[in-house]
């Protein structure tokens, strides 16, 4: 095994031991994969740690650039690459982070489509009157009240354990990104949800899972956007709808009814307001077409 595998072995473990997302652990393994690919081409070592400088990242990301790869995952690879690289000085083996010298890919302002809160509403109405006949009626319901009632992230949704939901109060506590917990309330409808799931929910003995799958144990990020697609097909009629368009739905709709941005991002579980921001811009884009739309002269 050379050093440079090594050391990324090492990188990930620390990952693990400080709670870092699973999704985190994988994105940054399989990203530093390709890296560790690109370098050791067949029959050679891949250069030690201490040897790279940006001549040679520049070469990796014109080759990534070459690939045709979205801006994003530009910008995803190499954010790996610098949290690996900061890793490697923490332990001494490098001066600098040389792939901090490196410029970050602009990514395109893209702004996500949200639904309007009467198409969630139809959505979620339909979706409780069985119009789409399913053996766990009564999870699914209370899965989209959650997404859509609390701006969950798909993630939270299904680590949420039995322990986490206070009924009486009608708090959640939400393990969000880097196990970051915070209290999220929910509303009459979801608490009618819950309720409901919770007198049929059946699950395995010592199973603590909020919501479960057809075997009894915890439902999985992968099954729930499964429910969710599923839906948004046959009941929404939008299969382009995914599990964060309610998140993006529950933060422009709170905004566009009087919300201040603070509140939304404690709400949301954002690090910085600057990422709650972008929800303006989307309030912003369809006040200017209900300008457009509706004033003479326009």
């Amino acid at each position: 095994m050379s050093e440079l595998e090594r050391q990324i072995g090492l990188f990930l473990d620390e990952l693990k031991r400080e709670n870092a997302s699973p999704h985190t652990v994988r994105a940054y393994a399989s990203d530093l994969r390709q890296f560790l690919e690109y370098f050791s081409p067949k029959g050679t070592e891949p250069p030690e740690p201490a040897a790279f400088d940006t001549l040679a990242l520049r070469e990796w990301l014109g080759d990534l650039y070459a690939q045709r790869l979205a801006p994003q995952s530009l910008r995803r690879k190499l954010a790996a690459v610098r949290a690996f690289f900061d890793f490697l000085i923490r332990r001494g083996l490098v001066e600098i982070n040389v792939a901090r010298l490196i410029h970050t890919p602009k990514a395109p302002q893209k702004l996500p489509r949200i639904p309007t809160a009467e198409q969630v509403n139809t959505l979620l109405d339909e979706i409780a009157a069985g119009k789409l006949e399913r053996p766990h009626a009564a999870r699914d319901l209370a899965i989209f009240e959650l997404l859509y009632g609390c701006g969950l992230r798909i993630s939270e949704l299904t680590g949420l354990n039995l322990s986490d939901v206070d009924m009486a109060g009608r708090w959640l506590l939400v393990r969000g990104k880097g196990r970051k917990q915070r209290q999220t309330p929910f509303g009459g409808k979801a608490a009618a949800a819950l309720e409901r799931y919770l007198e049929e929910r059946k699950a395995r003995p010592g199973e603590n899972a909020l919501f479960v799958n057809h075997r009894g144990g915890r439902l999985t990020d992968r099954g729930a956007r499964g429910i969710v697609k599923l839906y948004a097909a046959l009941v929404g009629g939008d299969p382009t709808v995914h599990p964060h368009s309610f998140r993006h739905a529950f933060a422009t709709h709170l905004l566009a009814d009087g919300a201040d941005l603070r509140s939304i991002q404690e709400l949301l579980g954002h690090a910085r307001l600057s990422t709650t921001q972008k929800y303006t811009q989307v309030s912003l884009t369809d006040l200017m077409a209900v300008y457009d739309k509706a004033h003479p002269k326009a």
